[in-house]
């Protein structure tokens, strides 16, 4: 990445990466502060900030104090399973997108994107996606932080639209203690659900809304020079459509998980950058 000032108040910027994050969609989830603590990947990941591993990126970009507009040419086809290696690297989709952050609180961010052949199983089919987000955190206390994120994206493919929307949240009420939570309704095809297809079964273009929510809680237990240990758990409740409950057994599956953390022990950093950094940069600001 490289900035520089032209004026005053106006700045231009270069970014390119061999595998990297285009100009689409908010920060991705597993860096968003109100998420970071969150072991499950969303299931609205596909439709909102999927695009933050692209192999082949180049952005361009103009930037004031408090605004950001981003314009990228990307590789619109998602990895493959062969995560150690890098895949073809391409420049065939492009996206823009826009972002505010009026002070150091609050994020706001919109975008549109072309993805040309997102799929490996579908070559010939290509994706519109449009997506909106707002973050917004501040200071609990001397040692927290609350964080919170509202997300919107939308999928256009094969003359169908789909939606998501996610509403996340991560209170770190102090050093030992931490709750989290996350609700959602998803649009998912019988295809993506990995439904039963064939006579007695559903189309593959069938959609069906889904709903889910998770609240967890995690407790610090220990804290070395270098390293701090926690335990948590997260338990999750789901909400499908009556044609589904043939094949969850219920209408309302629910699940749950225990886990250990263990994490690197940083140095403080300013809350400003950690709350509300521009998407595409908070890698630079996080821990």
């Amino acid at each position: 990445m490289y900035e520089r000032a032209i004026s005053r108040s106006l700045g231009v910027s270069v970014y390119a990466a061999p595998s990297g994050e285009p100009a689409l969609g908010p920060v991705a989830f597993m860096h968003r502060p109100s998420a970071m603590d969150n072991l499950a990947a969303p299931l609205s990941h596909h439709w909102q900030d999927a695009t933050h591993i692209s192999f082949g990126v180049l952005t361009a970009g103009v930037f004031g104090q408090r605004w950001k507009l981003e314009g990228s040419a990307y590789n619109g086809r998602e990895p493959d399973e062969e995560r150690w290696g890098f895949d073809p690297i391409g420049l065939d989709s492009y996206s823009g997108r826009f972002t505010v952050n009026p002070d150091s609180a609050w994020s706001f961010s919109a975008g549109y994107g072309f993805l040309k052949s997102p799929e490996a199983l579908r070559p010939a089919e290509s994706m519109h996606r449009v997506t909106a987000s707002v973050l917004y955190g501040r200071k609990l206390g001397m040692d927290g932080q609350l964080a919170t994120a509202l997300v919107w994206g939308a999928n256009r493919h094969s003359g169908r639209t789909t939606h998501a929307a996610l509403a996340e949240v991560e209170a770190i009420v102090n050093r030992r203690n931490t709750l989290l939570g996350r609700l959602e309704l998803v649009q998912k095809s019988a295809e993506e659900l990995v439904l039963p297809a064939g006579p007695g079964g559903f189309a593959p273009e069938s959609t069906f809304t889904i709903t889910a929510l998770s609240v967890g809680y995690i407790r610090e237990v220990g804290r070395t020079r270098s390293a701090t240990v926690g335990i948590g758990f997260q338990g999750s409740v789901n909400a499908v459509p009556a044609a589904l409950e043939p094949v969850y057994g219920s209408r309302t599956p629910v699940g749950g998980m225990l886990f250990v953390r263990i994490r690197p022990l940083h140095a403080p950093h300013d809350m400003a950058t950690t709350i509300a950094p521009m998407p595409g940069m908070l890698e630079h600001n996080h821990e």
